[in-house]
């Protein structure tokens, strides 16, 4: 089984933020716009404290379903270590699988919940698919930080309840050229200003191709 992908079209990512340092939790509000200035929906927003300090509790948990042969919700994101659960509330089995660096795993076919979650334990991006039905595919980036969000219909994400800090915040859309490659340029949101986010490459997003149905982890 192979990756396969295709370039498109360019698209320019406007992010804005407004200042957070002080002795109160606070918020930052990020926009995502393409370069015709229409909104960009599941583009991940994240913001890491530049102190390096983290809550010391135990990454919550998400769901991705299976419904009507698709993934739900087609992008997510996750913590470090969060447990990851795949119901499949189809009438149909799925193999759920990734040959992603970050996370490599298969659920074999099953419906139902399985018995146990999948825990992701390495930050990057996890591409998966379905090893019987080749059109399915889901995106899951894991960030080493709890204060994530994803944008809207809207092109919006809020990211609510920050430390008093100064943060690296960071957009990042499953479309970039490469799926791997860092996200693209992150700022210090120190004061109030707009960072345009320009020349990037989006292409067709990367998906696994199947050959038939085998074993996704075997030789």
């Amino acid at each position: 089984m192979r990756l396969s992908k295709q370039i498109g079209s360019a698209l320019l990512f406007c992010a804005s933020s407004f200042p957070f340092i002080g002795a109160n939790a606070a918020s930052v509000r990020v926009q995502v716009t393409d370069q015709l200035g229409a909104p960009v929906k599941d583009a991940i927003v994240y913001a890491m404290p530049e102190s390096g300090k983290l809550p010391a509790t135990k990454p919550p948990g998400a769901v991705i379903d299976q419904i009507k042969r698709q993934f739900v919700p087609l992008v997510s994101v996750a913590q470090t270590g969060a447990a990851i659960t795949f119901p499949n509330k189809d009438n149909i089995e799925h193999d759920v699988y990734s040959f992603s660096p970050a996370k490599r795993f298969e659920l074999n076919l099953y419906h139902g919940i399985p018995a146990k979650p999948v825990v992701f334990d390495n930050p990057g991006l996890v591409v998966m698919g379905c090893n019987i039905h080749d059109t399915m595919v889901a995106y899951l980036l894991l960030v080493d930080t709890p204060y994530f969000a994803k944008t809207d219909a809207n092109g919006h994400a809020d990211i609510d309840n920050l430390p008093a800090d100064s943060y690296k915040v960071t957009v990042w859309h499953y479309r970039m050229t490469e799926p791997n490659a860092p996200p693209i340029s992150p700022f210090v949101s120190r004061s109030p200003h707009t960072t345009k986010h320009r020349g990037l490459r989006a292409q067709e997003p990367w998906r696994p191709r199947q050959c038939g149905y085998r074993d996704a982890l075997g030789p």
